[in-house]
């Protein structure tokens, strides 16, 4: 079931003296901008229900990530890895005592009067044997394995979209049931020793492409409709020689190709039975962790490559950091080069894996960029005290409306 809620609570428009700062417009006045972001927060717990549980007693974690989004103050966010609960408690949580309450290192309260929340297959038992150890479900690794998504108990990982304008909610398109198989020319894992499928048919003509769900959010903003295109695939490690990790993340990243290229695209329907793509005069932004680097890392890196040069995704300067540019140099001084440029990582994913971009904000043509960037302040500035709340930093765009 969708949720769609509107907090009744005043809206305050503060200046804050960050660099990274929104401010606002004169009061009165039309705004001139929307900045837009995205957030892997790692606001979720193996437990069920765990991140209400942590927000209850007071997360240290939460309060940064708080103190980020005050500091920054996006008009719409997607917050990656924020545990799901049917009722929203988390989410009321997380709005009531973190953001509406002024965090240190942060700055004033901020208040989102609508956000989006749904369902994702994180967790969802398939009452398969989807990892072929001759077993369904189980406990711990071997039951996230056979669930739709991998993740302990169902919504781990998921997504809460926070916006300043409407949300459109009888618009709201989401695809967490589409199936990989529908996909024409999907990257169906192959048994390497055998050369043969690594799921029998019965089993792929089953699983589903989202490892957590693909959203259309259609957000009412003072310069007309954005469609906020929000998922989260799947890491493309954590398998075999298979790679049926490294294929769902291609085509994850695929489907928003697909979603906006020309064609009637008859496979691609969403939930409630509605089949095609974004129309093409529609203005979008697309938002995530899509665990995907350009050239550095696991993963198909043409998959991100052609999302990023589709046609109608606006050709614009990477989003970029002084701390992510500190962080790459001290791991190439460790020996752990990369081949990707250091201002533009958005996490730091330890000592083996090193810093990579994986967080997007991808605005459609039509827009004009007014200014991007990624949270990560060198080690030396004050504000790097809040920065280390997730293991991804905050990525944002502003846009001319």
């Amino acid at each position: 079931m969708h949720t769609v809620a509107r907090l009744l609570i005043p809206a305050v428009v503060l200046m804050l003296s960050a660099c990274a700062s929104h401010d606002a417009d004169s009061p009165g006045q039309a705004p001139s901008t929307l900045r837009v972001a995205t957030y892997n927060t790692s606001l979720y717990d193996d437990a069920d229900g765990g991140v209400v549980r942590r927000l209850q007693a007071g997360d240290r974690g939460a309060r940064k990530i708080a103190a980020v989004l005050q500091q920054v103050r996006p008009d719409l966010v997607l917050l990656n890895e924020f545990d799901y609960d049917p009722a929203g408690e988390a989410a009321d949580l997380f709005q009531r005592d973190y953001l509406a309450q002024p965090q240190p290192g942060g700055g004033a309260a901020l208040h989102y009067p609508y956000r989006y929340f749904a369902a994702v297959n994180t967790g969802v038992p398939s009452g398969l044997d989807l990892d072929r150890n001759g077993t369904v479900g189980g406990d711990g690794r071997d039951r996230g394995n056979d669930a739709w998504g991998y993740g302990l108990h169902p919504g781990q990982y998921g997504m809460l979209v926070l916006s300043k304008y409407p949300i459109d909610a009888g618009q709201v398109r989401t695809f967490q049931r589409l199936r990989w198989a529908a996909m024409p020319g999907a990257r169906r894992p192959l048994d390497p020793e055998t050369g043969k499928p690594w799921h029998d048919d019965a089993v792929w003509e089953q699983l589903r492409l989202s490892s957590k769900s693909h959203w259309d959010v259609p957000v009412r903003t003072p310069g007309g409709t954005v469609h906020f295109l929000v998922s989260h695939p799947t890491p493309p490690v954590f398998d075999g020689p298979e790679d049926r990790n490294g294929a769902r993340n291609a085509d994850e990243i695929r489907l928003w190709r697909e979603y906006l290229s020309p064609g009637n695209a008859a496979w691609l329907c969403d939930d409630a039975g509605r089949c095609g793509g974004l129309p093409a005069d529609a203005r979008f932004v697309i938002a995530g962790d899509l665990n995907n680097d350009p050239v550095d890392g696991d993963g198909h890196h043409d998959a991100i490559v052609e999302l990023l040069e589709h046609p109608r995704v606006l050709r614009m300067a990477t989003p970029r950091s002084e701390g992510g540019a500190q962080k790459a140099r001290a791991y190439a001084e460790q020996g752990l080069a990369r081949r990707g440029a250091g201002e533009h990582v958005t996490g730091d994913f330890g000592p083996r894996a090193g810093a990579m971009r994986l967080d997007y904000v991808l605005p459609s043509t039509g827009f004009e960029l007014r200014g991007s960037g990624v949270f990560w302040p060198p080690s030396d500035d004050p504000a790097a005290a809040i920065a280390d709340g997730s293991d991804h930093h905050l990525v944002w765009v502003d846009l001319a409306l």
